[in-house]
């Protein structure tokens, strides 16, 4: 049975925290693409399809064509930034997208001002902010929900919908304030400086019924009292930490390792990157935040505990380094140490020259095309189902994360599938073969 989705009618805002090197070449690329000046490459919602039914059907439809999604030419971006620069002049000192291509859409990107964040330099210690809103925790919150709703009163919106691309904060674990909504709220009128920035964005729009997706490997989200506000306002949430990079190819090479029962000895990776996510991990409280995130990847995969055989004596080492040169265009070694029949010992080297923006752009837009969707399903709280975005994804309490690729895009096709009340596929294929056995 189809699920009674609202049908995506009006504007949807796009409001971003972080308006950096990602959002920037998000919001250029969304705006060439509507101009038909480039394709969104590396978008599921705009570029993938889904099969339908039987393979003998030959039902394999665009996922915007199934899915009731918002139409890119219905989008409106804005959002809040540490600097002042607008959208046009931040990508350019960004230098991720060629200045031609940023030009042909200079008028569309220079209207997106972004509005003073809320920010604590303590969760952020390399940032030197220049445009920010001052007030205690309680008053940053009010004052986020007030530009959200301006905002959309502004632009004449029907939707709005937040994704965090802000820089990666300190590392710290929940505590008794984060326990419930009545705790956290206290916390926030006592201006208890465990709430991080991002936690402010988050309660802002969970409050007012508005879907928030999580770029960073922050906690934000992941609280039992931002799973209690998103319940109780019907909301959608979806963390945490876009995969791209390395990680995006551990996730796609571990499950065909474990496939094979090949067993690994050794994982070691390392990175160097140049942009503004570089600069705020050069701090270690920083670094051990998108450590914890990377490295848990992983252990979810090949699960030593049930493997000990072939992944007990897993060493994995992770590094960032902050190199400038490089800006956005991240450099990533993986040294892998595997082995196979007998103990018989084998190597992988793997040297990833990507651009963490031009794969992180995609993934933010179809978060925000999908939380918007998942909202409009009366879908609330956690959205595993968009795991397959995610490095660290977020789960209901007790539940183990499925880091594997493969699984992740099986389960979000199916949740597709089920939202439009088409049959969900298993794969299994049997009933072929017993329809070639009957006939005969």
């Amino acid at each position: 049975m189809r699920t009674n989705i609202k049908p995506a009618n009006g504007k949807l805002g796009i409001l971003i925290p972080g308006l950096g090197a990602v959002a920037t070449t998000l919001i250029a690329g969304v705006e060439a693409v509507k101009k038909g000046l480039s394709q969104p490459i590396g978008s599921l919602t705009q570029m993938g399809s889904i099969r339908l039914g039987k393979r003998t059907e030959n039902r394999y439809p665009k996922v915007k064509d199934f899915v009731p999604l918002a139409n890119l030419n219905d989008n409106v971006f804005g959002g809040w930034d540490v600097y002042s620069d607008n959208v046009y002049e931040a990508a350019m000192k960004a230098k991720v997208l060629e200045p031609g291509l940023l030009n042909a859409v200079k008028a569309e990107l220079e209207v997106v001002v972004p509005m003073k964040a809320a920010f604590d330099k303590n969760y952020a210690k390399n940032l030197t902010a220049t445009n920010i809103k001052t007030g205690t925790r309680y008053e940053l919150a009010q004052a986020v929900m007030d530009d959200i709703l301006t905002f959309k009163e502004r632009h004449d919106c029907d939707r709005i919908v937040l994704v965090w691309c802000g820089s990666t904060e300190i590392y710290y674990e929940a505590s008794d304030i984060h326990q419930s909504l009545e705790k956290f709220e206290q916390a926030l009128i006592d201006d208890d400086k465990r709430i991080s920035p991002s936690m402010i964005y988050a309660y802002s729009a969970l409050k007012l019924g508005i879907p928030f997706a999580n770029g960073a490997p922050n906690l934000t989200v992941d609280i039992p009292a931002m799973i209690e506000l998103a319940k109780l306002t019907e909301t959608p949430i979806a963390g945490k930490d876009f995969k791209t990079g390395q990680t995006l190819m551990k996730t796609i090479l571990a499950p065909g390792l474990a496939a094979r029962s090949l067993g690994v000895r050794g994982w070691f990776s390392t990175n160097i990157l140049g942009n503004r996510d570089g600069l705020v991990l050069d701090d270690p409280d920083n670094f051990k935040t998108k450590e914890v995130s990377k490295l848990g990847v992983l252990e979810d995969i090949l699960r030593p505990a049930d493997n000990p055989e072939l992944y007990g004596d897993l060493y994995h080492k992770i590094r960032i380094d902050y190199y400038p040169p490089h800006g956005d265009n991240k450099e990533s070694w993986d040294n892998i140490d595997i082995f196979g029949w007998l103990g018989y010992k084998m190597q992988i080297k793997i040297n990833f020259l990507c651009r963490d923006s031009i794969l992180a752009a995609p993934i933010a837009l179809d978060l925000a095309l999908f939380s918007d969707l998942a909202k409009r399903a009366n879908l609330s709280g956690i959205q595993e189902w968009l795991s397959f975005y995610l490095k660290s994804p977020q789960t209901a309490p007790g539940l183990h994360p499925e880091n594997d690729i493969f699984k992740q895009l099986i389960k979000l096709q199916n949740t597709l599938r089920h939202l439009m009340g088409e049959d969900l596929i298993t794969h299994l294929g049997l009933d072929y073969y017993q329809e070639l056995v009957d006939v005969l």
